[in-house]
């Protein structure tokens, strides 16, 4: 078993595992909508099958939520 870092709380996981197979395991939910980091990166997500989690790695899963009300006096 390989520990790595998953959204700041550590994780044990059996390697090989790709980005694609973390993201099931820990059921993301809306992964169309997540954005993912390894080690401080960012991946595309065209990368995510090719992408293999290494021991120590930190991996979050983050959502970018838009929203509030700017009004502008004129």
């Amino acid at each position: 078993m390989a520990k790595i870092i998953v959204n700041g709380e550590a994780q044990e996981v059996q390697l090989p595992v790709s980005l694609t197979e973390l993201i099931k395991k820990n059921d993301v939910q809306q992964p169309e909508m997540v954005s993912v980091q390894v080690n401080d990166e960012f991946v595309d997500r065209d990368e995510w099958d090719k992408v293999s989690i290494k021991e120590g790695d930190a991996v979050d899963f983050l959502y970018f939520m838009g929203g509030g009300d700017i009004k502008f006096k004129v």
